[in-house]
């Protein structure tokens, strides 16, 4: 399972060349099972050039990568959202299923497939460079008999291509 998780990440960087952007984040994880231990979270995205804009409203597809230290990886692809207002300001939010690989027993979400949902704050700098906060929230939306998921608070920085 390992190498499925490197290969579809050399596959997601070796995307970057045509990418939007590339968005870096780090924060800390909540896993709702109150056994499970509490760990740091950092996440590597990419977001393509919009398929979709409108005035205020683009959509486009992307990735990311989540790891924590307690060796919990997530790897997801879907759709995500912009909606800019008050000129630099932004809501982001995106919708990403993928493959979970859990550290340990505890850390166990109900299975390896789990959608990431992800709802965020942001501002756009001078040099068109982003940052943001957000929350997200890892599930397998009772796909199986167990969905304890997980909870996450990421400052994000998003830079643009």
């Amino acid at each position: 399972m390992k190498k499925i998780v490197v290969t579809l990440a050399l596959l997601l960087a070796a995307q970057t060349a045509q990418a939007q952007s590339l968005v870096f984040g780090a924060g800390y994880s909540d896993f709702s099972d109150s056994d499970a231990d509490d760990e740091a979270v950092f996440t590597v995205e990419y977001h393509h050039r919009p398929f979709h804009e409108a005035s205020r409203f683009s959509a486009t597809w992307g990735g990311a990568l989540t790891v924590d230290t307690a060796s919990n990886v997530h790897i997801g692809i879907g759709l995500i959202g912009f909606y800019t207002f008050a000129d630099r300001w932004f809501v982001e939010g995106s919708v990403m299923p993928g493959y979970f690989s859990k550290s340990d027993e505890l850390s166990d979400l109900g299975g390896e497939f789990q959608i990431r949902s992800l709802l965020g704050l942001g501002y756009t700098l001078d040099s068109g460079n982003r940052i943001s906060f957000a929350i997200t929230h890892k599930s397998n939306a009772s796909t199986n008999n167990e969905n304890p998921g997980v909870n996450s608070a990421l400052l994000r920085y998003h830079y643009q291509f």
